[in-house]
């Protein structure tokens, strides 16, 4: 029974990872990839390990199991944290938000570094 449930979750993670592939080939600007990318590998990487600890069991190998936690840990905490320094840098450099944004919290907290994005974009090579 437990093998099945431990499946059911790494189907599940797996689905995340899958969904968040998508995503970074679907959004419109690098803050929303982020997410994305966060939510992939948060969400699907704990879900796939939570999963291999339920099939393998605390009594069988209880090394693996205790290895899978202490990644789950990890991973919850280093990938948010490293979306937001990344967020955070892209803002810093310029990197501009979707025009169909609504909410935009760096610039309340940075005016600074948002004058960068109210100056015009830089021309491409299609509107030279």
């Amino acid at each position: 029974m437990s093998n099945v449930i431990g499946m059911i979750f790494v189907v599940i993670g797996l689905a995340f990872n899958v969904l968040g592939c998508v995503g970074m080939i679907r959004l419109p600007d690098i803050y929303n990839r982020l997410q994305a990318a966060t939510k992939c590998v948060t969400m699907g990487t704990c879900m796939v390990m939570l999963g291999v600890i339920i099939a393998s069991g605390f009594s069988g190998s209880a090394q693996l199991s205790a290895r899978c936690l202490i990644c789950m840990v990890f991973v919850l905490i280093t990938a948010p944290t490293a979306a937001h320094a990344l967020a955070h840098g892209a803002y810093s450099f310029g990197a501009r938000l979707w025009e169909k944004s609504v909410v935009d919290r760096y610039k309340e907290d940075f005016p600074e570094i948002s004058r960068k994005h109210e100056q015009p974009p830089p021309p491409t090579q299609e509107t030279k």
